[in-house]
């Protein structure tokens, strides 16, 4: 039971990594939609502001085929290129089964509600998840000699297709059911308004540790379930005063709330520490107000504070419930930090987008009282207040990898931590998502999770029998880019 459990919460997280690789094809096309709507003021440059904002919609309304394209790559053994093809394939297949002139013809006098927007993110999320699992059964393949040409990698495509037809034949049978239950949770999520807007970025908060986040923003952002917040935002074509509910209410939290926990935390350090915390903090909320990325910060008290984290959860959703129920509307494409913020004044679907800054300051002064109170009623060990760590810290064996990773590049960094993860010897599987290592190891006693911090990593994540997550930050396509290098030297 226990190996069945940590199958599949290491499938979600490989899930979640996955989904982040389209995702972060977002930013673009908010960059070039942000900038044609400021454009589109000046009459002389409208060929100009036309141009960016096709540009950047061709991407927001393809959302579904990036998914398909990135979760074969995230889920593959190797990234290899063959698995993007044949999660197009599969995606082609799907959709051109399920379309609703092929659904006519087979099934004569059924509704077609429910096929006209079968090209969507559950769809493609199907087609990923196909594409990948061929690649990595069937790349190796050996077919008889008569048909060598195809074995190997060219067999892969040939699969997908072949999978994706019989799963085309059971979803043209339960879509319907699927998109009936989907669209019913969309609407009974919309009709509780701005407390569903709530409860979304208070579960949304409670899902990080998990990495599964993810799953639920589909629901929200993209056409998973009617709702498509993101792309009815950034095409234009929502309602507006509806649409953005679900993305406005974590500009205040990730702007201003953050950074000013991440000054309370600061403010609440012993003294011998406030010089290495006050750095962390600052990166931490530098990230969180400029970019949205929120997981440095979020990390380094999300464990050593559990109550923290659950104060900090039950805030955020009460602080979107708030900016949901006033005429406030603003949105992004990758999170909510300034840079998204400064790309959307100018889309149709934003209003009243300066409300955001009165109710994050707001926030701010709830978040910096709250925090400082709880950690010292409770005496909460957030970062730079674990006295016996201040006390020995001179005298541990990781000092010395501390003052050298400090002092030194991502190499270091990284030969650090795998001579504390055991080597490759010890290491099965090395991965990342946007700011964590994800790593599956034969065994997690032996890892020397002392030396991992001392390279000032914000935080280690236990998430399995054998299975460890380490929050590095925005780096750490980097720094996995080195490690898989330095263990395939190893070979």
């Amino acid at each position: 039971m226990a190996n069945n459990k940590h199958s599949v919460s290491a499938f979600l997280q490989s899930l979640g990594k996955s989904l982040m690789l389209p995702v972060a094809c977002l930013p673009v096309a908010g960059i070039l939609i942000g900038i044609g709507y400021w454009l589109a003021a000046w009459d002389n440059i409208a060929v100009v502001a036309n141009f960016l904002l096709q540009a950047g919609q061709a991407i927001i309304n393809h959302i579904p085929l990036l998914f398909a394209i990135g979760i074969a790559v995230g889920m593959s053994d190797d990234q290899h290129g063959v698995s993007a093809l044949s999660g197009l394939i599969s995606w082609l297949v799907i959709t051109a089964l399920l379309s609703p002139e092929n659904v006519a013809s087979l099934r004569p006098g059924i509704s077609l509600d429910a096929f006209a927007k079968s090209e969507n993110v559950f769809i493609a999320i199907i087609s990923g998840l196909i594409g990948a699992w061929s690649y990595n059964r069937f790349k190796n393949t050996d077919l008889p000699e008569a048909l060598a040409f195809f074995s190997g990698k060219r067999s892969v495509a040939i699969v997908s297709a072949g999978i994706s037809s019989l799963v085309a034949l059971v979803l043209m049978f339960v879509w319907p059911l699927l998109y009936n239950a989907l669209i019913a949770l969309g609407k009974s999520i919309t009709s509780t308004g701005a407390v569903g807007a709530g409860i979304y970025v208070f579960l949304n908060r409670l899902l990080i540790p998990f990495g599964l986040h993810h799953a639920l923003n589909q629901v929200f952002w993209f056409d998973l379930a009617g709702i498509n917040d993101l792309g009815h935002f950034w095409s234009g074509q929502g309602t507006l005063g509806q649409t953005g509910m679900y993305m406005s209410g974590f500009f205040p939290m990730m702007m201003f709330a953050l950074p000013a926990a991440a000054l309370a935390i600061y403010h609440s350090a012993l003294p011998s520490q406030k010089k290495k915390i006050g750095a962390l903090m600052l990166a931490g909320a530098i990230s969180s107000f400029f970019t949205g990325v929120t997981e440095p910060l979020e990390f380094s008290f999300m464990f050593t504070a559990p109550l923290l984290y659950l104060l900090h959860a039950l805030l955020s959703g009460l602080g979107a419930f708030v900016v949901a129920l006033l005429p406030i509307r603003v949105g992004f494409n990758f999170s909510a930090g300034l840079v998204d913020f400064l790309l959307c004044l100018k889309s149709p679907m934003t209003l009243n987008p300066w409300g955001i800054w009165l109710i994050g300051l707001g926030m701010a002064v709830v978040y910096y009282l709250l925090f400082r109170l709880c950690i010292k009623v409770f005496r909460l060990k957030t970062p730079g207040r674990d006295t016996e760590e201040a006390s020995h810290k001179s005298e541990s064996p990781s000092h010395k990898a501390e003052e050298t990773a400090t002092a030194s590049s991502l190499d270091s960094q990284a030969d650090i931590i795998l001579q504390a993860l055991g080597g490759k010897a010890n290491i099965r599987q090395l991965d990342h998502c946007t700011t964590r290592l994800r790593i599956e190891l034969n065994d997690l006693q032996i890892v020397d999770q002392a030396g991992i911090k001392a390279t000032k990593v914000n935080v280690i994540i236990v998430s399995g029998e054998n299975s460890l997550q380490i929050v590095v930050g925005p780096k750490v396509e980097f720094l996995a880019d080195i490690m898989k290098a330095r263990l395939a030297q190893s070979l």
